[in-house]
């Protein structure tokens, strides 16, 4: 076990092989999820003009406390045709263009209004309740930087500040392609010695979540030519992932395969609990990934280094994987070799979060892990951790 790499040391030799895709240019409306290749700057001030903060009137401050003579009405959308003359107010709404003249609003709760004129006994100084022209950003000013990932806050700013299109890193291509003779597809019938197959829905799953553009390729039985045609088609792709292969039985064809179609070896197994035999190589620049073919081993070595490498092949200025701070709900026992990553359920707890370990940590109990939303990751070492003790976990499926 000494001479495997750490899972540290695994991702970093993919992210450094994971450089980022071109961009493209992005509609806005088609944008959610994808990560900016370039600063966007604002193309207008925000506010574009002087705006009112409230339902009331734009007055001048000196006139205020007093009686004023409202001479015209200002809406969202609809400015005032008047300026404000000493003297005189503006009936204004939120939203509205705070006329000439005028340098503060008088909400409408402190005001007597009486035909058409308003008194009050408010005091108010220049600028109460206006929102200032570029008072959030001004135009030519960055909205949202480079290798963000854009959600709702980040597209709701960029179209307030006059965007329409975006600059992205392109989509990775991502073809997965399950080994195994002993594969059948679900629905039909089994016959003996034979699994329906399941990583290749559930990778795709995974992936997608990351913004992965997904071809699932058939499944190939442990035939030399068979893998060979596969792979080939695969290695199109910005990243193959395979499922299976990749151990040292007689029948694990993909690693040598793969060398013989011109595939770098960049390392094999890795000193973690599941998925130790993960290989990981490079053609060109295309990512090639070997999961092994237990569904959870397979579904761990996707969080740990497959995300990474998509997430910075957009571009992302943090790929690697964002644990954080929790609660150890029931004692686990650590490995002096390996990291282990347990499945988990996750819950809220004392103003926390409380991870719960499952019962069946196999790697071929996928049916388990279905009740699992977090990976614990168990630190090797000597001896055990106890319940309430602080661990740290990574949702399971997180973009």
């Amino acid at each position: 076990m000494s001479g495997l790499l750490t899972v540290e040391q695994a991702q970093a030799l993919v992210l450094a092989r994971a450089h980022a895709l071109p961009a493209e240019r992005v509609s806005l409306s088609a944008a959610a999820g994808r990560i900016t290749a370039s600063a966007t700057a604002a193309a207008v001030d925000l506010p574009p003009f002087d705006s009112s903060a409230m339902d009331g009137y734009a007055v001048r401050a000196a006139d205020l406390p007093g009686e004023l003579r409202v001479v015209d009405h200002a809406a969202a959308g609809h400015p005032a045709a008047e300026a404000v003359d000493p003297g005189e107010a503006i009936e204004i709404s939120t939203g509205g263009v705070v006329p000439a003249g005028a340098d503060a609003v008088l909400p409408v709760e402190y005001v007597v209004k009486y035909e058409n004129k308003i008194s009050t006994e408010a005091e108010l100084r220049p600028g109460a309740n206006v929102r200032p022209r570029g008072g959030d950003v001004g135009a030519g000013d960055p909205v949202v930087d480079r290798g963000i990932r854009l959600g709702a806050a980040q597209l709701g700013a960029l179209a307030a500040a006059g965007t329409a299109e975006v600059e992205c890193a392109r989509r990775p291509r991502v073809a997965i392609l399950a080994t195994g003779s002993e594969l059948v597809a679900p629905g039909r019938p089994l016959e003996p010695g034979q699994i329906y197959e399941s990583n290749t829905v559930m990778l795709a799953a995974s992936l997608a979540a990351v913004g992965a553009e997904i071809e699932l390729l058939p499944a190939v039985a442990d035939d030399e030519a068979a893998h060979r045609a596969a792979l080939d088609r695969g290695l199109a792709a910005d990243v193959l992932v395979t499922s299976g292969g990749v151990s040292v039985g007689p029948h694990d064809l993909v690693r040598q395969i793969e060398a013989a179609l011109g595939v770098e070896d960049v390392f094999w197994r890795v000193a973690m609990r599941p998925g130790k035999p993960v290989s990981f190589g490079v053609r060109g620049r295309t990512l090639v990934f070997g999961l092994p073919g237990n569904p959870v081993s397979s579904l761990v070595g996707a969080e740990l280094f497959v995300k990474p490498a998509l997430r910075a092949l957009q571009g992302l200025l943090e790929p690697r994987p964002r644990f954080q701070a929790g609660t150890l709900g029931s004692v686990v026992r650590r490995s002096d070799a390996r990291d282990d990553f347990v499945r988990a359920r996750s819950r809220l707890h004392a103003g926390g979060t409380l991870v719960e370990p499952l019962s069946g940590q196999q790697s071929h109990m996928i049916a388990r892990a279905a009740a699992a939303d977090a990976l614990i990751h168990v630190p090797r070492g000597e001896g055990e951790i106890e319940a309430g003790a602080t661990v740290q976990w990574l949702p399971l499926g997180e973009a």
